[in-house]
């Protein structure tokens, strides 16, 4: 007799856009295909920027009911974001974007109570001003935190709509800057110090555990015949691509790419030191009890601004005509807040050139060559530290996420790290999902099972480092040089995603 072929839903929300994903997994079997795909449109309100999460819901029940028949439905998304619900359990609000403003100078005030370094000592976090920590520090003295009876994450909010049950899943809780790392619990002595009360979170569950049942409503509005569970999946977004990494053994290094680019090592301890504050590391949980120790990079977002600004050029074209321009002729520092905000990006990246003597570029694939050579250039930085830090040797680089796709930043990753490169898969973030959900009801194996399934389905692609690393060494130490030598830049990292 056969074995089995089971389906799971995997709902994937990004910053930008958000899916349905259709996993069937079996024996020697990993297919995974589009259900439906919908926008996600942030929203400026008077008061502020905000989610729009009833139309997100509205998107995942669309993807449901185009998903058919399937054993489980699992949700991950980005990280930090909250909604708050009443004594009813209505939502108050629509939930605050990760951009707002509200956070500035929030983590100031902070650290007169709790310095950078005890923070850092206790949480494990890098320095991110919209870390759920800072939004409820500057939410403190609203009507909408003194009537809220409940926070959820964005996946436990989703999850919580579909099936009535809430809980707090515990890679996503590890981004609020609230989470021991160690003890894998709540900090509770941090939080009181800072007055928040963390009866406001739901139970903590953790990646295979189960999430309910969905409604009747649900099953209703889908077409879906029950019972259909929830699974909790690796709720934040790179949580879940990491778990999908195809890697043999230990010593590999990860770059989870897209908007943002995660780069860094899966540990079994995090990393806790002053030194590792200082190179803004983050220690964010994975599956299995793993440490996700990395460093968050802008990534594709200064070349998805460009595209935009350019009025959405062939990308294929302008990278193939990036590939042609001289490497190395200029870099910027893909971590300055500079580019953090939407808007102009080509005329901030020549600005940014203009400002440190560099060439300034003035076509489309110039400065498409600058975006990916810098890059490049970070990849190299994080990895070359989190080895350092870590004491973890790395034999190779796996790039998985959208950034899988772009050739020529594969290709450059692997000469400037100096090791060879496997890109795939792209939709690693979905993967992941379908395959705890799988593992959850006994379709496969550990964590290195997993892993071994993907290298057998998925495609991949290897690209071996091109020469020797010394201009890349001159380059980032250049690039060292000038930011030591103008005032300091606070750096805004990702709220997560490779989305």
């Amino acid at each position: 007799m056969s074995e089995p072929v089971k389906s799971y839903a995997a709902v994937d929300l990004g910053a930008s856009s958000g899916r349905v994903m259709v996993g069937r997994v079996g024996p020697g079997t990993l297919e995974l295909s589009e259900a439906h795909r919908f926008p996600n449109r942030p929203v400026r309100l008077p008061e502020g920027l905000r989610w729009d999460v009833l139309g997100l819901y509205g998107g995942v029940l669309a993807g449901l009911r185009a998903a058919g028949p399937v054993d489980s439905v699992g949700i991950d998304s980005w990280a930090v974001d909250y909604g708050l619900l009443d004594a009813d359990g209505a939502l108050l609000g629509n939930p605050v974007h990760y951009r707002d403003a509200r956070t500035e100078g929030v983590a100031e005030k902070v650290w007169e109570t709790v310095p950078a370094a005890e923070l850092y000592a206790a949480t494990g976090l890098q320095y991110a001003p919209f870390n759920t920590l800072y939004q409820l520090v500057a939410a403190r003295g609203t009507a909408q935190l003194a009537r809220a009876e409940r926070l959820l994450l964005i996946p436990d909010l989703l999850a919580y709509w579909l099936t009535g049950e809430q809980g707090t899943e515990l890679t996503n809780a590890s981004t609020t800057q609230l989470l021991d790392p160690r003890t894998r619990d709540w900090a509770h002595g941090l939080a009181a110090r800072l007055g928040i009360d963390l009866d406001l979170f739901a139970p903590l569950r953790r990646p295979g555990d189960p999430a309910g049942l969905l409604r009747p409503g649900v099953l209703e509005e889908t077409g879906l015949t029950g019972p259909v569970p929830v699974t909790t999946v690796g709720s934040h977004d790179t949580a879940s691509a990491v778990a999908a990494v195809p890697a043999e053994g230990e010593r590999f290094a990860y770059i989870c790419t897209g908007t943002w680019s995660l780069a860094g090592l899966e540990l079994d301890a995090p990393v806790l030191t002053e030194t590792s504050r200082k190179a803004n590391f983050t220690n964010e949980l994975g599956l299995d009890g793993t440490v996700r120790y990395l460093r968050n990079i802008m990534g594709l977002w200064l070349l998805q601004e460009c595209l935009r600004d350019w009025g959405e050029p062939d990308l294929a074209a302008l990278l193939r005509a990036a590939a042609e321009v001289p490497a190395l002729r200029s870099v910027v520092d893909a971590g300055d807040a500079a580019f953090l905000a939407p808007g102009r990006m080509p005329e901030r990246i020549a600005e940014a050139c203009r400002a440190t003597g560099q060439p300034v570029p003035d076509s489309p694939a110039e400065t498409t060559r600058v975006i990916l050579d810098s890059l490049a250039l970070a990849h190299r930085g994080a990895i070359a530290e989190a080895r350092s830090l870590a004491d973890r040797p790395v034999d190779v680089v796996h790039i998985v996420g959208g950034g899988a796709r772009n050739t020529l930043l594969c290709q450059l990753t692997a000469d400037a790290c100096g090791l060879p490169v496997v890109a795939g898969p792209a939709e690693a973030a979905a993967l992941g999902n379908v395959l705890v959900q799988a593992r959850a009801h006994g379709l496969v194996g550990d964590r290195a099972g997993m892993r071994r399934l993907l290298a057998r389905t998925q495609p991949l692609t290897r690209y071996e480092p091109r020469g020797g690393t010394a201009a890349w060494r001159a380059a980032g130490a250049r690039l060292a040089a000038r930011a030591a030598g103008s005032a300091p830049v606070r750096r805004r990292d990702a709220a997560g995603g490779t989305g």
